[in-house]
């Protein structure tokens, strides 16, 4: 019988300290036997959205108890692992370099390998914790920092379809929630009092909807946003019209751009029969996976979500990441550095400034 594989997982990209021991199981899919997260949404709640430097202070206090933590849970030792996984990057510098720190300390010191994660493919294969996924299939990345379409061919084989070219979709929800002073974390505030609104009651732009194939827009969006916004007055139900009217934008902003990255991708990979992907902080809200499976059965395909608990920044896909390149002997050395910008498809264009011709 074949050892099953056992890694610790950080993660310390943003403002959640996380850390988890998880082992691949007989299925190829995951036995979580840890998944420890610490959030910090009440520190940065009175700004509106993450400082650095309270985020970093808040995981150097934090990071050896969830740490502790997640090995007691476990009822694994750091001796019975097989390799120590942290993130890498993309993500605040002072942030990420707690967790990386503290993980090459832990991988020296009991002579683990160590492999740092790039966030975004702890997104990427996050849903492959719950559930057999094959390759290729198609990733439409959604979190606070980036939207991505992506053919995810294998582990670290990434092409880039389309990306957005300024705000990614969860800043896009954040700024949207402060402007109508909705609340914080935005995504979710949005999406609540959304359900009060009426979601046809504004008519907002669509961005490049008709050009730029699959790549995205959303500041053009926040600013009708804020433009109306100074005419409600504050009254609530116009407030809430407009979180509803927001967020039906997006949906069929998604809806119109997933439908060409699916023409693509089976044009690249003549695969008719495949899944699309949806992870990351933003994947959470249920109309955009509403709108995305309503999709997914007109053009016949499959959509996969990861489960809410590993939709926002865990250290369990960090560690399942790390499990992944382990088995491809993608071992890194202890010096591997922080990265605040680590595309996952390394020959695409950067697609944001002044200039871009779409």
């Amino acid at each position: 019988m074949a050892k099953k594989i056992t890694f610790l997982g950080i993660e310390t990209s943003c403002d959640e300290t996380a850390a988890a021991v998880i082992r691949e199981n007989d299925k190829g899919t995951a036995e979580i036997l840890s998944n420890v997260v610490s959030s910090q949404i009440e520190e940065h709640k009175k700004f509106g959205g993450v400082v650095p430097e309270l985020a970093a202070r808040a995981h150097l206090e934090n990071i050896e108890f969830i740490i502790d933590r997640a090995l007691k849970e476990s009822k694994i030792s750091i001796n019975e692992m097989d390799g120590v996984a942290a993130t890498a990057g993309p993500g605040l510098i002072v942030c990420l370099t707690v967790g990386l720190n503290i993980g090459k300390a832990i991988a020296v010191s009991s002579d683990k390998p160590f492999i740092g994660v790039n966030h975004l493919e702890g997104h990427a294969l996050s849903p492959g914790l719950e559930k057999k996924i094959e390759f290729p299939y198609l990733l439409l990345l959604i979190s606070g920092g980036h939207t991505q379409f992506l053919i995810v061919k294998d582990v670290n084989e990434y092409e880039q379809l389309g990306t957005t070219i300024d705000d990614a979709l969860g800043e896009a929800f954040d700024k949207t929630a402060k402007i109508l002073n909705l609340g914080y974390p935005g995504g979710a505030c949005v999406e609540k009092f959304a359900k009060l609104g009426d979601k046809n009651f504004f008519k907002l732009p669509e961005p490049i909807i008709n050009k730029a194939g699959c790549n995205l827009s959303f500041a053009g969006l926040k600013t009708a946003v804020l433009r109306e916004s100074k005419k409600i007055y504050g009254k609530d139900k116009l407030k809430y019209d407009l979180a509803a009217s927001f967020q039906n934008t997006i949906n069929k902003i998604l809806y119109k751009k997933t439908k060409v990255a699916v023409e693509e991708f089976r044009k690249k990979t003549r695969k008719e029969n495949f899944q699309l992907v949806v992870a990351g902080g933003v994947a959470a809200n249920e109309t955009i996976r509403k709108n995305l499976s309503n999709l997914s059965n007109e053009m016949n395909f499959k959509t996969l979500y990861p489960d809410l608990k590993f939709c926002g920044d865990n250290a369990a896909m960090i560690a399942w990441a790390g499990i992944q390149r382990f088995k491809k002997n993608m071992i890194d050395n202890v010096n591997v550095s922080a990265k605040s910008r680590w595309p996952l498809d390394k020959n695409a264009p950067y697609m944001k400034g002044p200039g871009l011709k779409l």
